[in-house]
């Protein structure tokens, strides 16, 4: 980088913009601005897997509430998935295609409108219940990510729909209310693979706190200098990911990439940081990240279920009734506010936060 770069002018210009990275394209950018570019990142760094039968479990939930021997067999699908590789994907969840595909529709439309709408909404004030805005970490890391993003409060105390852009308020409310009815299904399932009862996830508040965020990859000109988003961990309990059809999730597993590839009507969930808090690194949460790419704009929605929302002093560590002298805590106490304050401090650097709260 040559002394004379003036990065934080940079960055300021874009971020004064409020136009993201859609803006760029739009102004018809053919290469990637100095801000965008990773110079520690090598797409190569580490192989992607050419393995085409090494892929994330894909579990059917048909009869997870009428059949208790399928049931029983969906559990240790899960089991298995979240302490092998902390992402799935499920079908037969329950909720229509039609929805899924206008959710999708809804993130599109509210990031291909006309910029002046959805300036409206663009801050870095993170309290804000309803936000527009380019990399959240944007003035803390190294480099800038190719991605625009909108989020919510879905729990407790969401905006009420006339503060939510016009575009995609009705599927963003009736999406939602589907997702967390699935997501207390997850955590009956994924509390049931950790022997406990079925409940004992949700008495613990993890689907009481629920956050959205729709991101936007546009079309990049030179995908290989830049990433849509940066290697990370999920700062969740549970994440119910929607994505469209392009492409370019993947899952770090053993020491290897492997391409979470888009199957029609399907949902991936990711076991997050705090799942893997609270089980005592039972069930692992998984290292991924989202490639650029030139041949289409991306749209995925990811649903964060968590008690971070909660202004709460409650203490969480691992679960009591998993351990024993054989298998003592691996974690300190802490409140999933301060967990979540040094998840935002720390940025996406490719680390686990975790590591902080570790005994």
């Amino acid at each position: 980088m040559g002394s004379d770069y003036d990065r934080e002018s940079e960055l300021k210009a874009f971020d004064d913009s409020k136009t993201g990275v859609k803006g760029l394209v739009d102004a018809g950018v053919a290469k990637v601005p100095r801000m965008f570019i990773h110079s520690q990142h090598n797409p190569h760094e580490m192989s992607v897997s050419t393995n085409t039968q090494l892929s994330i479990p894909i579990i059917d939930l048909d009869g997870v509430h009428s059949d208790a021997i399928r049931r029983a067999k969906i559990v240790g699908e899960v089991r298995n998935a979240c302490e092998t590789w902390g992402m799935f994907q499920i079908f037969n969840h329950g909720i229509m295609k039609s929805i899924l595909d206008e959710m999708i529709q809804g993130i599109r439309g509210f990031n291909e409108q006309d910029a002046e709408v959805k300036k409206e909404f663009y801050t870095r004030d993170f309290t804000k219940k309803v936000i527009y805005v380019s990399n959240f970490d944007l003035f803390q890391g190294p480099a800038a990510t190719w991605k625009d993003s909108f989020s919510c409060i879905i729990a407790p105390n969401p905006p009420e729909p006339t503060d939510l852009p016009e575009v995609c308020r009705d599927i963003i409310v009736e999406y939602s209310k589907q997702v967390m009815m699935l997501t207390n299904t997850l955590l009956e399932l994924a509390a049931e693979a950790l022997g406990l009862k079925s409940n004992h996830l949700k008495d613990m508040q993890c689907a009481d706190g629920v956050y959205l965020i729709g991101h936007y990859y546009p079309a990049c000109p030179e995908p290989e200098l830049t990433l849509g988003t940066k290697i990370h961990t999920d700062p969740s309990v549970l994440t119910v990911l929607l994505q469209d059809q392009v492409g370019g999730l993947q899952l770090l597993h053993q020491n290897q990439w492997v391409n979470v590839n888009p199957v029609p009507g399907a949902l991936v969930i990711n076991s997050g940081d705090l799942l893997q808090l609270v089980s005592n690194d039972m069930f692992k949460s998984s290292k991924h990240r989202v490639l650029a790419n030139h041949k289409a704009p991306r749209v995925s929605v990811g649903s964060f279920f968590s008690p971070f929302i909660l202004s709460s002093s409650k203490l969480y560590g691992p679960i009591k009734e998993l351990l024993s002298e054989e298998n003592p805590p691996k974690y300190k106490e802490m409140t999933v506010r301060d967990y979540h304050a040094f998840f935002i401090a720390k940025g996406l650097d490719g680390t686990s936060a975790l590591q902080h709260f570790k005994l």
